[in-house]
């Protein structure tokens, strides 16, 4: 008798590589994203795409506020075409990061997604900075 895990036949192993594989294009867990910071250069810009409050109450220390709504070319055009953005909001429950990937690969740049967000990062047991950044 099946249940709602096996109902479905499992993909082939080659099938799970192509798609598992293919997330680490898409997207960087904190764990990666608070190593890759702790260097002198981590090799992206690392975008709060959440609202004003949101982000003077918490964010990931070193990180741009740039709410996904004003990402436009003329509010990104300070970094080299080629920067690679990482971009997170509040957490698995917001689409604020999905949103804000959308609008930097529109305009024809690299983008990841921090997987978890906020809500990641503080289950990493990693701490916030508060107040507004001077970016």
């Amino acid at each position: 008798m099946g249940n709602p895990v096996t109902e479905t036949a499992a993909a082939t192993p080659a099938q799970a590589l192509e798609h598992f594989g293919a997330q680490f294009a898409f997207e960087a867990d904190c764990w990666d994203v608070h190593e890759a910071l702790s260097r002198p250069d981590p090799g992206f810009v690392l975008l709060d795409v959440r609202g004003p409050e949101a982000h003077a109450h918490g964010h990931v220390p070193g990180a741009v506020h740039l709410p996904h709504r004003k990402i436009i070319a003329s509010t990104i055009a300070r970094w080299p075409q080629d920067t690679l953005f990482v971009v997170y909001c509040a957490g698995p429950h917001c689409n604020g990061a999905a949103r804000a990937a959308v609008r930097l690969a529109t305009l024809g740049r690299p983008v990841k997604l921090m997987a978890g967000g906020i809500t990641g990062w503080l289950d990493e047991g990693f701490g916030l900075a508060t107040g507004m950044d001077a970016s």
